[in-house]
């Protein structure tokens, strides 16, 4: 019988030895990658160790989603690194603490809500670019110092331990779920490199994790405006990139559990992350996709196993660096290629014969911007853009006009498809002013009004007909349509509007 406990979420059950062990493995894939991403942005290792401890830990009690893992990431490193080697670390904190505020007031401003702009082709397109990006970081270690691919034993050795710890992977759970796979994974070949002598690399040939907990430090730099001025361009990207990514994985999570986290308490929850992690010297970070679906693919489903993976890496910096940095790369390879192969929407090319081709070139588009550039918000940004202009550009085209003269001698014009800045255009070219009755009717029971471009377009059209010495009446206009008209009054002239169904409102002009 399993035993639970409520924590810090009363609504969420919590199996203890799925989130601990969990917990445990996240934090063992943390390390290489936390390293890395300091050294990245050209800071000390302890600096992205000490940002995935703190991210990992705020995130994990105060965020909008239980179960996914924030740490240092790749997307921030790219980002602070220029500022590292311009005006030093110093700045980053700076940079990282002012990325948090701004994240912050996006939470309390419910700004979260947005990602539901996100089209599905750019979630697939940006979980497909990072798969590919997981999977190719991890090349990295089948190279020795020189960049010159292993050969021989050496890359004999590391391809056979790597396939051992995928294997290991794919067919623990077909046995049995007590302990998660990749753990499992790890300790078999870390068991196995120690007993045998088996010479190859290790977490301590990146770098030592050795250190204390992490220093509260206030980021010693100038207070003045001119300081600032270099640091918010940094700290909005940071903030920004930190959004996307984290809001996104949200969503990944959420798909995959069948449950629904919450946007703008885990953007409050990033922003004050930030905020601590460049106070206790971290680089800051924001949530990481791929031990996110280590952790959620363990069965990981509350705050717990964030919160464990975040005081075990703390653990190993403080007390446990010796042992750490003997962990063989290779076992956290292959849990990353798994990673990787998961993450991947294999169920995306499938679809390629059968989803719109702007819908397969948005995703492809993504897909690439993501793997060639490295940078996941851009890539989203792009995708959004390019499905926005998709849109707009199959809606244009969408604006029809069914034409008739009824036993009374009044043309009607029945408007089908959105009216906006797109189809004003179309709009425009159905009507024949010079050619109609005396008296027209414009019929927008199938239509919206949508943006001032229509609005403008219909004043337009009435003073055409007016200077003509014809009567035109709009009907059928929606509640909110009718706002938007009355709204405009004092910058635009509104003709005559009539709603048959209710009452006729009328403005004489």
């Amino acid at each position: 019988m399993k035993k639970y406990l409520n924590l810090f979420d009363t609504k969420q059950k919590v199996d203890y030895k799925t989130e601990i062990l969990s917990g445990l493995t996240v934090a063992l894939a943390l390390v290489p990658e936390a390293v890395a991403f300091a050294l990245i942005a050209g800071l000390s290792p302890l600096t992205g160790l000490y940002a995935a401890f703190v991210m990992g830990l705020v995130t994990s009690v105060l965020g909008g989603r239980p179960g996914m893992i924030s740490g240092a990431t790749g997307a921030v490193a790219v980002v602070i690194v220029v500022l590292a080697k311009s005006h030093g670390v110093e700045y980053v904190f700076a940079a990282v603490v002012l990325a948090g505020m701004i994240q912050v007031a996006t939470g309390f401003l419910r700004l979260g809500k947005f990602i539901r702009l996100v089209p599905h082709p750019v979630i697939f397109g940006f979980v497909n670019g990072l798969a590919i990006i997981i999977f190719m970081s991890q090349l990295a270690q089948f190279k020795d110092a020189s960049g010159a691919w292993l050969t021989g034993p050496p890359m004999l050795i590391l391809l056979g331990l790597v396939v051992l710890t995928m294997l290991i992977i794919w067919g623990m759970p077909k046995l049995t779920k007590v302990v998660p796979a990749s753990l499992t994974a790890i300790l078999v070949v870390f068991g196995l490199v120690t007993l045998l002598r088996i010479d190859t690399k290790t977490v301590g040939d990146l770098a030592s994790i050795q250190g204390g907990f992490p220093p509260f430090h206030i980021p010693a730099i100038p207070w003045t405006f001119e300081t600032l001025t270099i640091i918010f361009p940094y700290a909005a990207i940071v903030a920004g990139v930190g959004l996307i990514e984290s809001l996104l994985t949200l969503n990944i999570v959420d798909e995959i559990t069948g449950t629904r986290g919450r946007g703008n308490k885990e953007a409050v929850a990033q922003g004050a992350a930030n905020m601590l992690s460049g106070v206790f010297s971290g680089m800051g970070g924001c949530a990481m996709i791929g031990q996110s679906l280590i952790n959620v693919s363990n069965g990981a489903r509350a705050r717990l196993s964030g919160i464990v993976a975040s005081v075990m890496l703390l653990v190993f910096v403080m007390f446990g660096s010796s042992l750490i940095e003997k962990v063989p790369m290779a076992a956290l390879t292959g849990l990353m290629i798994m990673v990787a192969v998961g993450t991947f929407e294999w169920a995306s090319l499938k679809t390629f014969n059968r989803m719109p081709k702007s819908d397969v070139f948005v995703m492809v588009m993504v897909t690439l911007v993501t793997v060639f550039l490295h940078n996941l918000a851009l890539a989203v940004i792009v995708g959004v853009i390019i499905a926005a202009l998709v849109f707009a550009w199959d809606n244009a085209k969408r604006i029809r006009a069914r034409k008739r003269i009824d036993e009374n001698g009044i043309k009607h014009y029945e408007i089908y498809g959105p009216l906006f800045f797109g189809s004003v255009t179309a709009f425009n070219e159905k009507f024949d002013i010079e050619n109609d009755p005396d008296e027209i009717i414009i019929d927008f029971a199938e239509s919206r009004v949508v943006d001032m471009s229509a609005i403008e377009a219909l004043n337009k059209i009435t003073e055409r007909y007016q200077k003509a010495g014809k009567i035109i009446h709009l009907q059928h206009l929606s509640a909110d349509c009718k706002r938007l008209l009355k709204n405009a009054e004092s910058i635009i002239d509104v003709n005559v509007i009539e709603d048959p169904t209710y009452k006729v409102v009328t403005d004489s002009i």
